[in-house]
C-alpha cells in the first residue's frame, strides 16, 4: 500500500533550477535584487512546493555559487555564475 506521492522537488537539484527558472523570470529592483517574498512564494503556493525543500533548494543555489542571499535575509541576487546559466 502506497501512502504518499513523489514530490515535484524532493530532489534538491531539481528544485534549486526550479528557482533558480523563478528568479530568473522574476524582476529585479535596484543593483539586482530580488525580494525573496518573490521566489519563495511560486515555489510554495504556484509550483507546490515545501519549506524544506525551498530551504534546501535556496542553500543548494548559495552554495553552488549560483546566487548571494543578503545577510538580513530579505533579498538574493545572482553572482556572475548564475547569471551565465541563463546567457
Amino acid at each position: 500500500m502506497i501512502y504518499t506521492t513523489d514530490r515535484p522537488f524532493a530532489d534538491p537539484e531539481k528544485a534549486a533550477r526550479k528557482l533558480l527558472e523563478i528568479a530568473n523570470e522574476t524582476e529585479a529592483v535596484q543593483d539586482g535584487r530580488i525580494y525573496i517574498e518573490r521566489i519563495n512564494g511560486p515555489f510554495l503556493f504556484t509550483h507546490g512546493g515545501s519549506g524544506a525543500e525551498y530551504g534546501a533548494a535556496l542553500a543548494l543555489c548559495i552554495e553552488r555559487g549560483w546566487m548571494w542571499k543578503h545577510e538580513s535575509g530579505t533579498y538574493v541576487k545572482f553572482t556572475q555564475a548564475g547569471a551565465d546559466l541563463f546567457a
